[in-house]
C-alpha cells in the first residue's frame, strides 16, 4: 500500500504494511497533520481518529525512515533518527530512502499531507 507524504514543499514516498493499523490509517486518507519535533528523532502529530492496535506488538524499536503510530498519544509519526524500543509504538511502514533526510532537515513544526498513491 503506497502513500505520498507531502512534507512542507517536498514529497516523500512511503509503503505501508498490511496491518489492521495501516488499513485504519488508509481509511482516513487524505490527511493533513501539523507535526512537531519530538526527541530530535521524530516528527509527531495527532490523528483525527484512533487507529486499532489489534494484532500489533505492545511496542517497537523503529528505524530511521519508519512510519509509525504512537497509540497512547494517537500520533502519526515519521522517524528520522534512531528511536529505541518504546511501548505503544506501532510500525505502519517505511518512507523511501530520502525520507529521513527530508523530514529531519525541517526545524520545528511542519504541515504534512498524507495521500494514497497508485
Amino acid at each position: 500500500m503506497r502513500v505520498e507524504i507531502q512534507v512542507g514543499d517536498r514529497t516523500v514516498s512511503g509503503t505501508l504494511n498490511d496491518s489492521a493499523s495501516s488499513r485504519d490509517l488508509l481509511a482516513q486518507l487524505p490527511l493533513t497533520i501539523t507535526m512537531a519535533d519530538h526527541g530530535s528523532v521524530e516528527k509527531t502529530g495527532p490523528l483525527p481518529v484512533e487507529l486499532t492496535t489489534e494484532g500489533s506488538p505492545s511496542g517497537a524499536d523503529p528505524n530511521p525512515g519508519d512510519i509509525g503510530y504512537y497509540a497512547p498519544g494517537n500520533d502519526f509519526v515519521l522517524y528520522y533518527g534512531d528511536q529505541s524500543y518504546f511501548p505503544g509504538i506501532v510500525i505502519l511502514g517505511s518512507m523511501d530512502e530520502t525520507g529521513p533526510d527530508i523530514v529531519g532537515a525541517i526545524d520545528g513544526s511542519v504541515t504534512v499531507t498524507v495521500t494514497r498513491s497508485d
